[in-house]
């Protein structure tokens, strides 16, 4: 017995399973699509998740390595960099450059007359009184000291300890020369030699009472305790602006 294809019963037959088939593949697919599925903007918010955490984490651990630090409470030692930034360009803009003798750096107005160095530093001393807005003024102006020195005159890496320094509370007029004409070399401090920075610009963009004050300042912050510094010294010394940065030995030693 032979199958007749066009038998109406086996065409009938065909379509039925057909049928079927074709409907169990979509329920299968409708299954997978159900449990598989997930929505592209889901996945790109998950994505985004991710990034904003990694960012957040970022930010933090630069503002925990950049930020104030403390040591003890209410004593900072370290100092923003966009905080010394600040300071410094509004102290800059606002500075009025006191006028030289020397109109080309580097080298003294011939005639100049000869500075007397010891009569410079008796013209403050000890036991006088200290003006504390002066002191205030001068712990303003140490912000941009500390970015080198240390919030506390503790020193770092770029500057000496001005804490308990020989240098610090020894003869006025070092000091003075240091802002004025700025310091090149090794020195040794509190019987330490610092090499790392070979030199100390020159700060004399300052006015006499600005350098007054900062280092009246520093004598008598951090645990020194010296003189105060008059803007009259600094003022009598004023004709060293120009010349060749100062070494460990032009200074008096302390």
């Amino acid at each position: 017995m032979s199958y007749n294809r066009d038998n109406p019963l086996a065409r009938f037959s065909a379509l039925v399973w057909g049928s079927i088939t074709f409907v169990l593949f979509l329920v299968l697919l409708g299954v997978i699509y159900i449990f598989k599925h997930e929505d592209p903007a889901t996945l790109e918010d998950a994505a985004a998740a991710k990034r904003y955490d990694t960012k957040g984490k970022i930010f933090a651990a630069q503002d925990a390595a950049l930020g104030y630090k403390e040591i003890e409470a209410g004593k900072k030692v370290q100092v923003p960099p966009h905080d010394v930034f600040e300071y410094v360009g509004k102290n800059l803009a606002a500075a009025k450059p006191a006028a030289t003798t020397t109109p080309v750096p580097g080298k003294v107005k011939p005639g100049a007359p000869a500075v007397n160095l010891e009569e410079i530093n008796k013209m403050v001393k000890d036991g006088d009184p200290i003006d504390p807005a002066v002191l205030a003024a001068g712990k303003a102006q140490y912000m941009l000291c500390a970015a080198c020195h240390g919030q506390n005159g503790e020193g770092g890496p770029a500057g000496p300890a001005h804490a308990g320094s020989e240098w610090v509370t020894g003869p006025v007029s070092n000091l003075i020369l240091i802002q004025l004409r700025g310091l090149q070399g090794p020195i040794t401090v509190k019987g330490q030699p610092f090499t790392t920075i070979p030199m100390m610009s020159a700060q004399n963009f300052q006015t006499d009472e600005q350098i007054a004050a900062v280092l009246t300042y520093l004598r008598n912050s951090f645990g020194n305790k010296a003189s105060a510094v008059s803007p009259e010294q600094v003022k009598a010394l004023r004709g060293e602006v120009g010349k060749p940065p100062l070494t460990e030995a032009e200074l008096i030693k302390p």
